[in-house]
């Protein structure tokens, strides 16, 4: 089973405290997580010798169990401890593990390091002393490796908390955590997997971008059915057309660009038509905000693009007008597209990290927030949200949000369904970037765009 659930510590420890509740004991629980935990290190470091770090917490506990099963297998174990086990179940793990047990202070180190000092819940940073420990037994192995996060990391926002060596894996257990995927935290790791150790999270209301399933258009298809979608052009027309033709490429049936004036260079198929025709009923969905600008009349041909009621993504300068105009304007069908900059603009007072920033948008708009960065996340007023890490940092470059936009207003436009369309037009942005290679630029992803949907039908 492919685990994409994201659970904050409050939601780790209600999934776990429903595991119990079904009659599994805590200690099961643990020599589970433990045993998944040393699978994966046997798997990374074989043989080697290993010292494995423990806390007083059930981290702790999950390095006795890894500790006893890796020898087991065979490996040279030592286990060092920063404290005596504090909870019941992990001082039966330091009963079943046997073994003698180190001071992390004196401890020698090893070819294999593994961390189960302090996992999910960590609320501050590690003594100096022992932080720093953690750093020079890091250094020295040939492979290091954490269990469920790297202590000296807060879980739910992904801050770090104290010195942090970066590791070779990092394992987590039953369920992603937030720190998993949000900066600094995701760069204390060069590799990252989850354990499946039975914890319930199919229901959890954030998860990992996955691949989409998407459909061909059927047999009876034409071009209103597959989709119309209006982008409403503006000041800057080139990125109304980029947009526009992002939006054909990614399974619109019709695509029209209102109120270009500028002759740039679009498809053929990309019909260009006056305001008037934003009375068509058939609509999908409207575009409007690439290249609109902010002057002159930007506002009221943001507020005319919106008053026919289609569903709607709004991007880039539209965003500006929406801060004017207000969110009564936004039909019920809608995808705001924010950068950081404008997201500020637009919700200057929510603060958090950005899955806590965009449900919390998403929540006061009443659309679907896609909130674009490093790691980007669309979340839907409902509170689901998902959240798109590992993107290509050449997708850096002017126009890819323009590229993006088109993307959400076409699967918009196919599918009716806006968080849908947001999660698919993410993956299928980032896939594009991953095939362009290095050092695109924004017309460089349309190409790639029928190759990204080809992937996943």
């Amino acid at each position: 089973m492919t685990i994409t659930a994201i659970l904050t510590a409050a939601e780790m420890r209600a999934a776990e405290a429903a595991v119990f509740a079904s009659g599994v004991p805590e200690y099961a629980l643990m020599q589970r997580a433990g045993r998944a935990a040393a699978e994966f290190i046997w798997r990374a470091g074989g043989q080697r010798d290993t010292l494995v770090l423990c806390g007083p917490g059930n981290n702790g506990g999950d390095g006795y169990v890894i500790a006893a099963a890796l020898r087991e297998r065979g490996v040279a174990v030592r286990v060092a401890a920063s404290a005596e086990p504090g909870t019941p179940s992990a001082r039966q793990a330091r009963a079943d593990w046997s073994g003698p047990v180190e001071d992390i202070g004196t401890a020698a180190p090893a070819r294999q390091l593994v961390d189960a000092l302090f996992g999910t819940g960590l609320t501050r940073g590690l003594d100096p002393m022992l932080a720093g420990r953690l750093g020079e037994l890091a250094v020295t192995a040939e492979l290091a490796h954490t269990v469920d996060l790297p202590s000296g990391i807060a879980t739910d926002s992904g801050a770090i908390l104290s010195s942090v060596p970066v590791f070779d894996l990092c394992i987590s257990l039953g369920a992603w955590k937030p720190a998993h995927v949000l900066r600094p935290a995701a760069q204390q790791w060069k590799r990252m997997v989850c354990a499946d150790i039975g914890i319930e999270s199919a229901d959890a209301p954030v998860h990992r971008l996955a691949k989409p399933r998407l459909a061909p258009p059927d047999g009876n298809a034409h071009k209103y059915t597959r989709g119309l979608v209006a982008v409403v052009a503006g000041a800057m027309a080139g990125a109304g057309a980029l947009a526009a033709e992002a939006a054909a490429r990614a399974g619109a049936g019709y695509v029209t660009l209102i109120g270009a004036q500028a002759i740039v260079p679009t498809p053929h198929a990309i019909v260009r038509r006056r305001m008037k025709a934003l009375n068509d009923t058939r609509i999908g969905c409207v575009l409007v905000g690439p290249g609109l600008g902010r002057e002159g009349a930007a506002h009221e041909t943001l507020r005319a693009a919106l008053a026919h009621g289609h569903p709607a993504v709004v991007d880039a300068d539209g965003l500006h007008g929406l801060a004017q105009a207000g969110f009564e304007v936004l039909p019920q069908r809608a995808i705001l597209t924010p950068h950081a900059g404008e997201f500020a603009a637009l919700f200057p007072d929510i603060e958090g990290s950005v899955i806590e920033q965009a449900r919390a948008a998403a929540r006061a708009s009443g659309a679907v927030v896609v909130l674009k960065g490093s790691v980007s996340v669309a979340a839907a007023s409902d509170g689901r949200a998902c959240v798109s890490e590992g993107a290509s940092p050449w997708l850096s470059t002017a126009g890819t949000g323009d590229v993006l936009a088109g993307l959400c207003a076409a699967r918009l436009a196919v599918t009716g369904d806006p968080f849908a369309a947001a999660t698919q037009a993410l993956w299928l942005h980032r896939e594009a970037a991953r095939r362009a290679g290095p050092a695109f630029i924004a017309d460089d992803l349309l190409p790639q765009i029928a190759p990204a949907i080809g992937a996943c039908l």
